[in-house]
């Protein structure tokens, strides 16, 4: 039975089929049982189960029946009674994986010996329209692009392994909550929930595996959860389709008007050796919110050796504490499309042989719609090896507040602050230099602990001819407000003694 990467999931939107389809395998002659099953009607999704019913017609009297299944689990819940002659064998069958033309092969015994077989064919779902609970006995594996659709509630167990297969582009395995969906993933700090590669020797019932280390990324992709919170794309756009998922497709997008949306929470989860890429040149982040709400709850969340950004939020009002970013490919935490939460009590720790980027990167409003937002930086460690990787850029237009940061290990923990410029470079337009220097400025830093700050400009004259450069009194405007404080804390180690970070040994200051 070939497991398959990516199945259809275009085609199933529109018209969710489960398809049993009957073929005897012999002429079982006029005195033998007869066996039918259904047609059409049933849908059975990844990880689901579903009673299937057939038809038993035997002259000589039943006597029993047996059932395999090729993948998944098949099990006989009730059968006619011992000698009937009509009756109704009722199976149980639960997809195991996602897999192509699952085969079930039944057979049927009268009370003279005489049998008939008949094989049956069944299509397992990507998208889930039901809700379903993943339980934690099993490790269950996400082979291609697992949908929780609009009004659907996947549950997770705490304690529960979810392992990604191999696979990148439209194969990539990766977790998606579509706008109206939600996941329920509630770990303890002694069960957390676990997302990981299916490379990575982990076992149920234990919180770490043995032979991937931190540099171990690009293995499988990771968890997408998308929102109708507000956002601001290009173009006034309030809505967008998130990077990497085709764009003309439902389940891709996200943004809206809901400031207190909901997608579930996230609890004592950690995302784990992810950031395969999804689509051209995009890779997909260890956590992507896109327009999440504030009424989503995500707390306690470690994301370890992603290729791409730990956790990035394109927009949206949801709150996140407790995140923990390790070996990130490239930034730690990623500001978008004016996101106006909450990021308390954060550690990002970087540094050498994933080529990663910065600790912080924070971008603004992209858009002429809901540009008031202000984001929220609190309580915040980013460490770094000396290695690689800068500390922080404050990009286009980024606003927001950054209260008790501190930054360590940097060769020089430098904050990047972009400034714009027009009228053939001489005067300043709208970004976060001028954010950061106007009267009442809303880019803020306080009690926050850095070396020093660079304005830069990636601006060019009318003609395009020739790159603006930043003039000195710009540079001392920002060195005015920025001013380092040693007092700044940061965050709160000891809440992270769960994480596989902590087991590692890479948390000491």
């Amino acid at each position: 039975m070939k497991i398959i990467r990516n199945y259809l999931f275009f085609a199933l939107i529109g018209a969710l089929s489960f398809i049993v389809a009957c073929e005897s395998d012999e002429d079982p002659g006029p005195n033998s049982p007869g066996i039918t099953g259904p047609t059409d009607g049933t849908v059975v999704q990844v990880y689901g189960e579903k009673s299937i019913d057939f038809t038993v017609n035997t002259k000589n009297g039943y006597a029993s029946s047996t059932v395999v299944a090729t993948n998944g689990t098949a099990t006989i819940e009730s059968e006619p009674t011992a000698g009937a002659t009509t009756g109704t064998l009722k199976l149980k069958y639960m997809a195991e994986d996602l897999v192509d033309m699952e085969e079930l092969t039944v057979t049927v015994t009268d009370e003279e010996s005489k049998t008939v077989t008949i094989k049956s064919t069944v299509n397992v779902s990507n998208i889930l329209t039901e809700d379903m609970t993943w339980k934690a006995d099993k490790i269950k594996y996400l082979d291609g692009r697992i949908i929780i659709g609009e009004d659907v509630t996947l549950t997770l167990e705490k304690g529960a392994i979810i392992k990604g297969r191999e696979g990148s582009e439209t194969s990539a395995s990766v977790l998606i909550v579509s706008r109206g969906g939600k996941i329920m993933a509630n770990g303890t700090a002694d069960e957390p929930i676990i997302f990981t590669s299916e490379l990575d020797n982990i076992e149920l019932g234990e919180t770490k595996g043995t032979n991937l280390e931190k540099e171990d990324n690009q293995k499988w992709g990771g968890l997408i959860i998308l929102g109708s919170a507000p956002i601001s794309a290009g173009e006034g756009d309030t809505e967008a389709s998130i990077e990497g998922l085709p764009a003309d497709e439902p389940f891709a997008k996200y943004g809206g008007d809901k400031e207190d949306d909901n997608s579930g929470e996230l609890e004592y989860v950690s995302i784990r050796h992810g950031g395969i890429t999804i689509g051209s040149g995009n890779e997909i982040n260890g956590l992507t919110l896109g327009g999440v709400g504030n009424k989503t709850k995500i707390e306690n969340i470690e994301v370890y050796a992603t290729l791409d950004d730990g956790i990035e939020m394109f927009g949206g009002t949801v709150n996140v504490a407790n995140i923990m970013v390790t070996w990130q490919g490239d930034d730690g935490v990623d500001i978008d499309m004016n996101y106006s939460g909450s990021v308390k009590n954060f550690v990002i720790t970087h540094g050498e042989g994933v080529g990663t980027d910065e600790g912080l990167e924070i971008d603004g409003p992209e858009g002429s719609t809901n540009t008031d937002g202000l984001f929220h930086l609190m309580n915040g460690t980013i460490m770094n090896d000396g290695k690689e990787g800068s500390a922080a850029d404050f990009k286009s237009k980024s606003q927001g507040t950054v209260e008790n940061i501190k930054f360590m290990g940097y060769t020089s923990a430098n904050v990047k602050i972009r400034a714009s410029y027009q009228n053939d470079c001489l005067d300043a337009k709208t970004d976060a230099f001028t954010h950061l220097t106007q009267t009442d400025p809303i880019l803020k830093f306080m009690q926050t602990n850095f070396d020093g700050n660079t304005v830069y400009t990636e601006s060019q004259n009318n003609a395009e001819t020739a790159d603006c450069s930043v003039d000195q009194a710009d540079q001392d405007a920002a060195d005015v407000v920025m001013i380092s404080d040693n007092t700044a804390t940061g965050a709160d180690m000891s809440v992270f003694d769960w994480t596989l970070t902590a087991q590692e040994g890479l948390l000491e200051e």
